[in-house]
């Protein structure tokens, strides 16, 4: 079976999106031929077992066009799978596609949900809609969705009812797990710096509990504009927690790694995500994690790893406080739990067959 997957981008910075093709293209390489056909980028994720290609900018988009369907030619795939939204490209190269009679599947990798619609609506979504995004969605052979909260939000939009969950996943086999829960009095938030991930609901929690927490650090690790960024900076100067909180880049690799073993605690006070990979991260480490209703992981409630709260800074303090009263015991259980729920459930070798089962099924296999 010959699969295309395109992306926008693999660039490391494009966070969780970037993650999932890496660990899909890693192992769904050993399953089928795959092709990833990207733009270039500056620090592309490496990805092993596929064959990637460069493709030119939405910039030029006549030679865009151009390469794509030369790419059809030479490939040939049996499907063509397609990832994000509300990016022309995306829509465009879909709709070249199946002028050319090929399958599509497309993922929103969580960027339909009612969080992210809402947000510029009129200015940005509604026109994409218009334009493109809309019959992008009801065009597709099937939609990818993560969860089952994505596809009930994928439903109610009443644009295509063709939908398959499968949940992402990550390579849990070659994640190291954690030896020591003494607590080292770190806390931690990675993920890219943008206003959906409730970044201030966790600056605002920190304050509300200043005292409880004067001898922890808490790390804010990722990338994103830097007007934002300074933003929460500001708001940790006026709530006067400056000294607790430290803003430490992008971090990537073994230095990763590392921050997710050493942290006592993963915080994602997220308004909206299809999926949260580095939920999946923290838990395979074996760290505890806060993480919000706007995620989809409740499983850290049944397999008692970590808290599931309402969006907020209230739901975000009390969690908090719940974390402050464990014992390191307690604390090494949790963390046993959360691997025991990633091991059974969330291992990309699961991911990528059920989307080599998926491919056949839209295929008549």
């Amino acid at each position: 079976m010959r699969i295309i997957q395109y992306i926008p981008t693999i660039d490391q910075t494009w966070g969780g999106t970037s993650s999932y093709m890496q660990l899909l293209g890693n192992s769904l390489g050993n399953l089928v031929e795959l092709h990833i056909i990207t733009h270039i980028s500056k620090e592309p994720l490496p990805i092993e077992n596929c064959q990637l290609h460069n493709i030119a900018t939405w910039r030029h988009p006549i030679e865009m066009k151009r390469q794509w369907e030369t790419f059809l030619k030479q490939i040939n795939p049996d499907i063509v799978h397609i990832n994000c939204c509300w990016i022309p490209q995306c829509a465009f190269i879909q709709k070249w596609t199946q002028k050319l009679k090929y399958k599509v599947v497309l993922t929103p990798h969580g960027m339909l949900e009612p969080w992210i619609i809402k947000r510029h609506y009129w200015t940005k979504k509604k026109p994409a809609l218009l334009l493109y995004q809309k019959q992008a969605i009801k065009n597709a052979d099937c939609l990818h969705a993560t969860a089952n909260s994505e596809k009930k939000n994928l439903l109610k939009l009443g644009y295509n009812n063709k939908i398959e969950i499968i949940p992402n996943g990550i390579e849990v086999e070659k994640i190291v797990f954690k030896t020591s829960w003494k607590k080292q009095k770190e806390i931690l938030f990675l993920s890219r710096i943008h206003v959906k991930k409730g970044i201030n609901f966790l600056i605002e929690a920190i304050a509300n509990l200043k005292k409880e927490l004067q001898d922890y650090k808490i790390n804010i690790a990722g990338e994103g504009d830097e007007a934002y960024i300074n933003e929460l900076k500001q708001l940790t100067i006026k709530l006067d927690i400056a000294n607790l909180i430290h803003f430490t880049g992008g971090v990537y690799g073994d230095q990763k790694w590392e921050l997710f073993r050493r942290t006592d605690l993963f915080i994602l006070p997220t308004y909206s995500e299809n999926f949260g990979i580095v939920v999946a991260e923290a838990l395979a480490c074996g760290t505890p994690v806060i993480t919000t209703q706007g995620t989809p992981w409740q499983e850290l409630e049944s397999y008692h790893c970590g808290w599931w709260t309402e969006i907020g800074t209230e739901a975000t303090t009390k969690a908090l406080k719940e974390f402050l009263q464990c014992t390191e015991g307690q604390l090494e259980q949790m963390g046993r739990n959360g691997r025991k729920l990633i091991e059974e459930k969330y291992s990309s070798q699961k991911m990528a067959h059920d989307m080599v089962n998926l491919y056949r099924k839209i295929l008549g296999q």
